[in-house]
């Protein structure tokens, strides 16, 4: 029955990306059966998958992109020419979707490693003529697609946030962006302001103001009591704390949006997806917008410390690897980009400031020379030295 469907393919377009489209080749060229169809309807196999990638969202990837349509039970069952025509398509369009959801699961929707040479992973090939043979000898569907996602701790616990942030309900409360409010004056907009205030509460500032906020909770006018909570407030939000409520004291109140921070968990589940299956264990985790490392063992968490991350204009790369040495007083090497960038304009003023500043000056030879009788001037982008930072307490590395 399959031999004779694959007429119903002529004039079908189905986009399919070049890995995605060869393994389709290759696979049902070797095997030419439906793994989808039974008869003359799409079998319990591809309901699982159907619900599977329709659940995309709930791993933060877009449903759309795993879309099929699904042939309506009985429709053209009166043309037999017609209703294999729509099950090979159907067989064709949904491989293709599960393998883009299996391909995405485990690798993520984009190369981190095309994006920016800061990316360093490992590749996670895909063995995709592997994946539809085994899907044509299991009926765990479910589960052999949902196996393709990391499923490490960390992975899953942001799913439970993003199914709670997409259960969640906007915030009720709007504040008027545009509010500008001094000690005495009145507006409508307080309450609603204080009130956020008051959700957001910890210990120590609800020790200090709860009780003010609870007795003027609905109070229109910007009462002297409330001037100290409102300083608080600001300060916590990197502001002077001049007690005036304007535009900067509303936005930090305001908070991110359910949308943004849906966005977010979405990136962060996207991100998690780039790294390797194996995290290791035990292993260091660097979180670098946390500035913090993490040894964990057994999924435990055993020990956080801080780490020096670098700057947007000198990142810090992401990479996977093998810890084989620990160096507890370690040199720190210069990065070329931070020497050319940050260290090159001083030194051709002043060729003795690595001598004077606990760094060490190399050849190609590895012979160790003064900083000062470097001719820094005659070096643009291409510095033939090394430098490196003695182990001390000014070492950038700690």
């Amino acid at each position: 029955a399959f031999r004779e469907a694959i007429a119903g393919l002529d004039g079908y377009d189905l986009y399919a990306e070049k890995d995605i489209a060869k393994a389709l080749i290759a696979y049902y060229s070797a095997n030419p059966d439906f793994i989808w169809v039974t008869g003359t309807s799409p079998n319990s196999r591809a309901e699982d998958a159907v619900r599977v990638l329709g659940e995309a969202a709930s791993y933060g990837l877009t449903p759309a992109d795993y879309t099929v349509e699904v042939p309506a039970a009985g429709e053209s069952a009166g043309n037999a020419d017609e209703r294999l025509k729509e099950l090979v398509r159907f067989e064709m369009a949904l491989s293709a979707r599960v393998l883009r959801y299996a391909r995405d699961a485990q690798s993520g929707r984009v190369d981190p490693n095309r994006m920016t040479g800061y990316y360093d992973f490992p590749p996670k090939p895909l063995d995709m003529e592997g994946v539809l043979k085994t899907l044509a000898h299991t009926q765990q569907v479910r589960t052999y697609l949902e196996s393709r996602h990391p499923q490490n701790s960390e992975y899953q616990a942001l799913r439970v946030e993003l199914e709670a942030l997409q259960a969640s309900a906007e915030d009720e409360i709007t504040i008027d962006p545009n509010l500008l409010l001094k000690p005495g004056q009145t507006s409508p907009e307080l309450p609603k302001l204080l009130t956020k205030i008051a959700r957001n509460l910890d210990d120590e500032m609800g020790g200090a103001y709860g009780e003010v906020l609870a007795r003027l909770a609905t109070s229109q006018v910007y009462d002297p009591e409330l001037v100290p909570v409102i300083k608080a407030v600001q300060k916590r939000a990197g502001m002077k704390g001049d007690g005036v409520i304007g535009p900067r004291t509303v936005a930090s109140l305001a908070g991110t949006s359910k949308a943004d921070k849906i966005q977010k968990v979405r990136v962060a589940l996207e991100e998690l997806r780039w790294l390797p299956s194996d995290l290791g264990s035990p292993r260091v985790f660097i979180n670098q917008p946390a500035f913090t490392a993490s040894y964990i063992d057994d999924g435990e968490e055993k020990l956080k410390t801080r780490a020096v991350v670098g700057r947007p204009t000198n990142q810090t790369a992401f990479f996977y690897d093998q810890i084989e040495q620990v160096d507890f007083h370690p040199y720190w090497g210069v990065p070329q980009s931070i020497l050319v960038n940050e260290m090159l304009p001083r030194l051709r003023r002043d060729p003795g400031y690595l001598d004077r500043a606990g760094y060490e000056v190399v050849n190609a030879r590895g012979k160790r020379i003064p900083s000062s009788s470097v001719n820094w001037g005659a070096y643009g982008a291409k510095i033939p030295y090394g430098v490196r930072q003695l182990p001390s307490e000014a070492n950038a590395l700690g």
